[in-house]
């Protein structure tokens, strides 16, 4: 008698294999000759070489399908089970869907401009993305972010940001060095959490098939096969800006995130974000999105106070 095993990989083997094993049964119940027997993070089945090939088929689609979406139940597995594979193919039921977040949640773009990033992250391998808070501009890189890593197309997401908010010193704060900076890395973590359940994060982080670090960590690092982004980029330098840009490896895929209104850095200091905008404007592989005031999705209010402050910026200029 055949055998195969199959490992599974970030995945809680309780949440595929169902309460009791319930959805091992249903597999049973649909290969009766073989004998299937679940064990931690493997599945074993025993038989003829011609049924194990289709049921590893099968099985590699109900991983793929709970991977994508985050959630499986009896009905999906019978489709999946006795699918020709076209359903499968039916993109139109998940149009401008990036990814399927915990809870079945669905994550789109949401605006005409975050539609955009979408759009021109899928024809160049470097975007910026330039707005005020509240635009979507580091959910939608995220979510950006998550569904190549789901699609292979990329290895690894790396999540960087410049630790200048506030002008608090890293060093003056209580903690080791992941508790001071989780604070500045908190929104990158606040959009992961929302798109991948928590344990295959935690799992991705401790394994670096996610990481999130502060700028100066990425010098001297060549970026291959990666999702990378950098988040609040305002407060680059030249020098860090330039450092960043040139990290981009084979394979890789950048976005660039600011607000040049937030500029946190000390008084005369150029900020490498409005540098590198004028510097780039013509690089073929480059896109640029600017975002606004109609892009922001959070309370109504955020828009009044964006524009209230516009009116006094302009006052002042």
């Amino acid at each position: 008698m055949n055998e195969r095993i199959i490992e599974l990989t970030d995945i809680n083997p309780s949440d595929l294999f169902g309460p009791q094993n319930s959805n091992i049964e249903i597999l049973k119940k649909y290969y009766p000759k073989l004998k299937i027997v679940a064990r931690g993070t493997k599945l074993k089945a025993y038989g003829e070489p011609s049924i194990l090939d289709e049921f590893e088929k099968r099985f590699n689609m109900i991983v793929k399908y709970f991977n994508r979406y985050n959630k499986l139940d009896d009905n999906s597995i019978e489709r999946i089970l006795t699918s020709t594979g076209k359903e499968q193919n039916n993109s139109k039921l998940a149009e401008g869907v990036l990814v399927h977040g915990v809870g079945g949640k669905l994550i789109k773009a949401q605006t005409v401009n975050q539609r955009k990033m979408v759009e021109r992250m899928d024809k160049n391998d470097m975007l910026f993305a330039i707005g005020p808070a509240g635009t979507g501009k580091t959910y939608t890189a995220v979510a950006l972010a998550v569904k190549a890593l789901k699609e292979k197309e990329v290895k690894r997401i790396i999540l960087t940001r410049p630790a200048v908010e506030s002008g608090e010193n890293l060093g003056f704060l209580p903690g080791d060095l992941k508790e001071k900076l989780d604070p500045y890395m908190q929104p990158l973590y606040d959009a992961l959490r929302d798109m991948i359940p928590a344990e295959r994060l935690e799992s991705y982080i401790e394994r670096g098939v996610i990481q999130i670090a502060p700028l100066a960590f990425m010098r001297g690092r060549t970026l291959d096969n990666a999702f990378v982004i950098l988040d609040e980029a305002q407060n680059t330098t030249h020098s860090q800006m330039k450092m960043f840009l040139t990290r981009m490896g084979k394979s890789a895929k950048f976005i660039i995130n600011g607000d040049p209104g937030q500029i946190d850095l000390p008084r005369r200091q150029v900020s490498g974000l409005k540098e590198a905008m004028l510097t780039l404007k013509d690089v073929k592989g480059i896109a640029f999105v600017l975002l606004d005031d109609k892009d922001v999705i959070r309370h109504r209010l955020v828009k009044e106070i964006l524009s209230a402050y516009k009116s006094i910026e302009a006052g002042n200029d």
